[in-house]
């Protein structure tokens, strides 16, 4: 990401949530044109604001759009998702009926599906081997070793010294 987002806070955490969302209408069709997905843009950051989410990045094709966002950890992806899309069909519906109703069936707009994808600053494998390198707890020999050689020193041999 060529952005630096900062840490965000809650009562009792500190996160970065980045969520990259994908929603297609229904039956894939080629519905969004240029001014809606302006309109799009314009409902989902509204959306976003109100509940306490950040909007970082929008675009999209005529046939989908694509969503990244910063979410708290309290609020389900699932519920941020039923907003987005019921606003945005209801106003879309609205606003550009003429030009959508050739197109979709059954007064549906969105797909009932979408794509979730979780991000972040590093790459998965990084974090895995970050974990993985995590200190384990020491055994009882380890420890003995440990006080056997509290406070002494080595020289330029790394040999220890008396």
């Amino acid at each position: 990401m060529s952005k630096e987002f900062s840490w965000r806070t809650g009562r009792s955490c500190v996160f970065k949530n980045f969520i990259h969302l994908v929603f297609v209408p229904k039956y894939r069709q080629n519905v969004f044109t240029k001014i809606m997905l302006n309109r799009l843009h314009d409902i989902f950051s509204e959306t976003c604001d109100q509940m306490n989410v950040q909007l970082l990045e929008f675009g999209g094709d005529s046939d989908h759009v694509h969503l990244m966002v910063c979410c708290p950890p309290k609020l389900a992806i699932s519920n941020l998702v039923s907003k987005l899309k019921g606003k945005s069909s209801y106003i879309l519906r609205r606003e550009f009926w003429d030009q959508i109703k050739k197109k979709l069936w059954k007064n549906h707009f969105w797909s009932s599906s979408y794509c979730m994808v979780s991000c972040g600053d590093a790459p998965l494998e990084i974090v895995k081997q970050y974990i993985i390198d995590q200190k384990k707890p020491c055994n009882e020999k380890q420890i003995k070793q440990s006080k056997k050689f509290a406070g002494r020193k080595r020289d330029k041999n790394k040999k220890w010294l008396a």
